[in-house]
């Protein structure tokens, strides 16, 4: 019996209550394989859990107030089976707040909310005591997300929750909030349709929102000071950022106004998708995950220095069981309690192959349509072998997981390190493979040379529903600034519109997913600056006018984001469709793209279809297949009903821009 003891505790699966375990490697600490972490609620009673392995001693401290004053109480806990410490207090403590605090040694740590928190106080220093079914808005429980069938259905819009309603001519009134994006019938100076209207109009079918998550960077007590940043500096995982609520010292309204915000969305027919940090916090040493378990949750240099594969200080250890259960269980957390309806990771080839794997399959048991993409880089080294990194080259590996294409960004826009390096779109030949590798969707076909690829040299993907199309995000500079600092000489403002259009003509017409940086379909640009993670309002928001001042560009878009709606030859799921049903054109001349789509493909009531991409600042005569060709886009302008017929066989497709034709 004695024997078959220690067994059970070298297995963490009981206690001694008397003895604090010591571990020769963080792989030798134990995973808790429960699901009641942190806080489990109740009028009568709240039951916690911290895992802290190497604690000599946990305590709680409970505060009647989320950020002032001290604690009214505080409470030793229990150790418990694998790693853990728990206590019961029997009383009824919603509307209280805690913290934990362990002690190593003879050292107490910093307080900390814990890891699992789900709600707190201003600023995300005290976890709160709340009742979830407060939060819910009316009508949560019909809450659905809206119909989807394959992931290349969908259409990615790309958002920062303050850029999108702060400028005086948005229309909105609740400026840099969750709710701006419930509300309806907002106008611009102009009376042009703005806010979530717009997005319907516009035709998007799911909204990426940079950051919404708890981070450090924005004081939640000072917003008059109108501090501005991306939100990539994560500082609780399941908690939405309190700067975004009307009222950051409520923990429960960041929490409903989040709840209307996704309500709002699937109400006009988009899901919503979260961009997630899960790589690194905003700080290593005193972030809430290094102080229950101090190093644990983060990787470290073979000199035991902390590596910095994020280029922020530090980068999490997600191979580490209690680093993949953290964010296995967060994304499940964010898609039942939120209805989350996709994930998009930041720098995901800092995580491990097998916790994204995993992540796939937690969310597919809820909904197999969520979709899953992130970034296939890191941002440095990694102690982590790269054949086991989430990386692009890596991602035949990944299940149902995509990555961003900055094979097809790059030879559209040009180099997003050297900014005057122009590409495609802007006249510069030379790149046809790299943009027909786009159009398959960075999977295998016979007829792109991958030898002449900018980056990658061979397809990385097993699906187009695994590659991102696009040319600019919220990193660097948008495509509006690039195209500018990149110009040609002598080339003209008009050319600039050509050069836009064309690129998001490729990027839409392309199998895979597309996705557009918010305000590109009015021309947006941020004044030539490249990053603007902390750059103020007047650079960062999106200015509504535009759309009246470039009405042409906003109209060309929705005409883009139209045609694919309509036509699945554009939204072909697998790579033997597309090997099937796609053969590119001998066009003989030099950068000039142009392919076939056949035989109905994908279910098209068009039988074939004919695209061709000049990326030439003149026009061409090119050869086309003999046929009555109804042309819908042709020199900057797409109608759906027609803009002509050609029967010839030669064509003549007008300078930087698009022909799209199609035969019954």
């Amino acid at each position: 019996m004695k024997t078959q003891l220690v067994m059970l505790l070298l297995a963490g699966l009981v206690c001694s209550c008397n003895t604090t375990p010591h571990y020769k490697t963080f792989e030798e600490y134990p995973v808790y394989e429960g699901s009641d972490l942190e806080l489990t609620y109740s009028q009568q009673s709240s039951k916690f859990r911290v895992w802290a392995p190497t604690a000599d001693q946990v305590k709680i401290l409970l505060y009647d107030n989320g950020y002032e004053g001290g604690a009214y109480q505080t409470i030793d806990m229990d150790r418990a089976e694998q790693g853990t410490w728990t206590l019961k207090v029997n009383e009824n403590l919603k509307g209280k707040f805690y913290t934990f605090q362990i002690k190593i040694g003879e050292k107490w740590m910093e307080e900390t909310p814990g890891i699992w928190v789900k709600a707190t106080g201003v600023n995300g220093k005290r976890a709160a005591i709340i009742d979830f079914e407060e939060t819910n808005p009316t009508g949560w429980d019909n809450d659905r997300r809206p119909a989807q069938t394959n992931f290349t259905d969908i259409m990615l819009y790309e958002v920062h929750v303050r850029d999108f309603s702060m400028s005086s001519n948005s229309g909105m009134k609740n400026k840099g909030k969750f709710l701006a994006f419930t509300e309806h019938g907002t106008k611009n100076t102009a009376g042009e349709i703005t806010g979530i209207d717009h997005l319907k109009e516009l035709g998007v079918t799911h909204v990426h929102l940079l950051p919404s998550f708890d981070f450090a960077s924005i004081d939640e007590t000072k917003l008059y000071e109108k501090k501005y940043n991306w939100g990539y500096d994560p500082l609780n995982y399941n908690v939405p950022e309190g700067s975004y609520s009307t009222n950051p010292k409520d923990p429960v309204v960041r929490i409903r106004e989040f709840k209307q915000m996704v309500q709002s969305f699937h109400q006009s027919g988009i899901r919503v998708i979260m961009d997630v940090v899960y790589n690194h916090t905003s700080m290593g040493k005193g972030s809430h995950l290094d102080l229950l378990a101090p190093g644990y949750f983060y990787r470290q240099n073979a000199d035991s220095t902390w590596s910095n594969a994020s280029g922020c200080g530090n980068e999490t250890a997600s191979e580490r069981g209690m680093m993949r259960k953290l964010m296995v269980e967060s994304v499940v957390y964010w898609a039942t309690e939120y209805h989350v309806d996709g994930f998009r990771f930041d720098l995901m080839g800092i995580h491990d192959i097998v916790t994204m794997n995993e992540i796939r399959k937690a969310l597919d048991r809820i909904d197999p349509t969520i979709f899953i993409y992130g970034e296939g880089w890191t941002a440095g080294a990694s102690p982590l072998a790269e054949e086991k990194r989430a990386v692009k080259k890596n991602a035949k590996k990944l299940n149902n997981v995509a990555v961003f294409s900055d094979d097809i960004r790059d030879a559209l826009k040009g180099s997003w390190m050297h900014a005057q390096i122009p590409g495609f779109v802007s006249g510069i030949d030379s790149l046809e493979e790299s943009v027909k590798f786009g159009v398959v969707g960075a999977t295998q076909h016979s007829q792109v040379d991958y030898a002449k690829l900018l980056y990658s040299k061979v397809p990385y993907v097993n699906n187009p529903t695994q590659i991102i199309n696009y040319v600019s995000c919220h990193d660097d500079m948008c495509l509006v600034d690039k195209l500018r600092e990149s110009r040609p000489a002598n080339a003209t403002d008009d050319e600039l519109i050509r050069f836009n259009k064309l690129a998001q003509t490729v990027v839409y017409t392309s199998q895979g997913v597309p996705f557009i940086y918010a305000g590109e379909e009015m021309y947006r640009n941020k004044k030539g600056i490249h990053n603007t993670y902390q750059s103020p309002d007047s650079i960062n928001q999106i200015d509504w006018n535009f759309k009246t001042t470039h009405k042409d560009i906003f109209d060309y878009y929705k005409g883009l984001i139209s045609l694919r709606k309509a036509h699945g030859a554009f939204r072909i799921p697998t790579q033997e469709m597309v090997q099937q049903h796609l053969k590119f054109l001998n066009m003989l001349v030099p950068n000039v793209v142009g392919f076939t789509l056949t035989d109905h493909v994908n279910g098209d009531s068009w039988k074939d279809i004919l695209v061709i991409y000049n990326g030439n600042r003149n026009a061409v005569r090119v050869n086309i297949p003999s046929g009555e060709w109804n042309v819908v886009c042709h020199d900057g302008q797409i109608n759906m009903n027609g803009i002509s017929m050609v029967t010839d066989t030669t064509f003549t497709v007008a300078p930087s821009s698009a022909s799209i034709m199609y035969v019954k």
